[in-house]
């Protein structure tokens, strides 16, 4: 199991639970889930498509949470064993083993890539908002330009 916290398992399974009876979320539903926050959601469908609970539907980018998710039978099966909160209390009380740091190196390395890729989304949306308000920013000084050139021939209309 990857490097996740008791909090995580927990928001894992009630997103499993959040499928219900047509066994699919949309983006809209997950991002409700989520209130509102991708990095956060993308992270948690990251888990769960590399576990094999979820499958993906739709068209997406590659940091971006896809138009529909479905629940595959063996999300449905892995839920009603107790999902991910009962594996969590399973390691809680298994005996640490002495060569245990490849699989926490392992561990903690899934986690800095869920993270990464939470940053790698956040910066794309930047990205994005930037481009944006350029643009906006092109068109308020095409607008003035236009302003003046009209004022110019305005004024030299006026005196001639």
């Amino acid at each position: 199991m990857t490097d996740l916290n008791e909090y995580e398992c927990e928001m894992l399974d009630t997103m499993l639970e959040a499928f219900g009876i047509p066994d699919s979320l949309t983006r809209r539903q997950l991002m409700s889930l989520f209130d509102q926050d991708e990095a956060s959601a993308f992270a948690m469908v990251q888990i769960l498509t590399r576990e094999g609970l979820i499958a993906e539907s739709g068209k997406h980018g590659d940091y971006e949470l896809p138009e529909k998710l479905i629940l595959k039978p063996k999300g449905e099966k892995f839920l009603k064993q107790g999902g991910f909160t009962r594996r969590y209390q399973l390691e809680q009380q298994k005996p640490v083993e002495v060569g245990s740091t490849f699989a926490k190196l392992q561990q903690q390395n899934l986690r800095l890539q869920n993270v990464k890729l939470a940053n790698e989304t956040e910066i794309n949306n930047l990205k994005k908002v930037v481009k944006d308000l350029q643009t906006r920013q092109f068109v308020w000084w095409g607008l003035i330009v236009v302003a003046l050139v009209i004022g110019f021939f305005i004024g030299l209309a006026s005196k001639g």
